[in-house]
Order: structure tokens, then C-alpha cells, then sequence
């Protein structure tokens, strides 16, 4: 059934879960690690529609920018500085930046201090590939492909484990109002 992701031996009603890690003194590194492979259970019917889909992708926060970039003129950062426009929480991913717009900037998931709600695509689709597959393995419930960054086995792979998949069409820019 598409949308459906049952995890171990989880079932009933639908449930959100947002696990976020303890920046209290003294939590370490290893439960950071148990709770991005906690099982849960994500289900999006299989009748939502596109602005659906969008609200559910826009409820939670944060925001993981693959493709964050550091030049003004590219995608990557403008929805980064839409992320930031808008009071939202969002995690900038490039492996040769250590800051974007202000915001710390990281090579990959492993490196964020936790598990984003999102992810928003802005990278050519060989490498939103990988990308994809990392954020499904991590447990990320909503993916948005910005457009010209889709790859279709990724979207696929990532609707088939019943992530929130967002492509062809919708751009995140227009959704939350972009200003330069």
C-alpha cells in the first residue's frame, strides 16, 4: 500500500514521532545513534494530495538542505534562505562548506546533531540517489525533490517505504513565498 512504513511489529492507529536527542551535559554520542535507528510507524493515506502532502512535509521542524550551497545565485541556498525567511529550523548539507548564510553546515546525516523532520532535494539526480537512500535508512518521513533534482528509482525506493515523497512539480520557494 502506498504511504504505509511498518517497522518491527508496530500496528495500529498512525502515529508522529519526532526523536530528538538530549543537548543536556553529559548525553553522548550513542544516543544519538539508538534513536536514529528507532522503529516507527509512518502512514500517509494514499489519497493525499499534493497540498496535503505539502503541510505534512511543513509541520515539524527541522529541515535537512541537501544541496545547500554557498553562492546567493544557486537553488541551495535560496531555499535555505526560504527556510530561514520563514522561521524554520533547517540543517545545510554540502560536504566542502562548514557555514552557510550564518547557519553550521554539514557534510552529511551522520554529522547533524539529530534526525530532521524533512529533507528538501536541490542536487543533480545521481547524487540525490544516495542521498535519498541515506534519509530513508535514517528514518526521514518527509522528502521534498525540488525540481530538476528527482531521481526515479530514489522516489521509488522512498515511496515505497512510505515516506512523504514530494516531486515533480511543486517547488518549495513558491510554497513558502521566497523573497531575494
Amino acid at each position: 500500500m502506498r504511504g504505509a512504513r511498518r517497522c518491527g511489529r508496530l500496528s495500529g492507529p498512525t502515529i508522529g514521532l519526532r526523536l530528538v536527542p538530549s543537548t543536556l551535559p553529559g548525553c553522548d554520542r550513542s544516543l544519538l545513534d539508538l534513536s536514529r535507528r528507532a522503529e516507527v510507524q509512518v502512514q500517509y493515506p494514499p489519497t493525499m494530495d499534493v497540498q496535503e502532502q505539502i503541510e505534512a512535509f511543513l509541520e515539524g521542524d527541522p529541515f535537512a538542505v541537501a544541496g545547500a550551497s554557498t553562492n546567493r545565485e544557486k537553488y541551495g541556498n535560496k531555499v535555505l534562505r526560504c527556510y530561514l525567511q520563514n522561521g524554520r529550523d533547517a540543517w545545510p548539507m554540502n560536504p566542502r562548506a562548514t557555514e552557510i548564510e550564518g547557519v553550521p553546515c554539514y557534510a552529511d546525516f551522520d554529522a547533524m546533531p539529530g534526525v530532521p523532520h524533512g529533507l528538501s532535494v536541490i542536487t543533480p539526480p545521481a547524487i540525490s540517489e544516495a542521498i535519498v537512500d541515506a534519509a530513508v535508512e535514517m528514518g526521514i518521513a518527509h522528502i521534498w525533490f525540488q525540481p530538476g533534482s528527482e531521481h526515479e528509482g530514489a522516489i521509488e525506493r522512498a515511496d515505497a517505504a512510505g515516506v512523504n515523497v514530494i516531486a515533480h512539480g511543486p517547488c518549495l520557494l513558491v510554497a513558502l513565498g521566497f523573497r531575494e
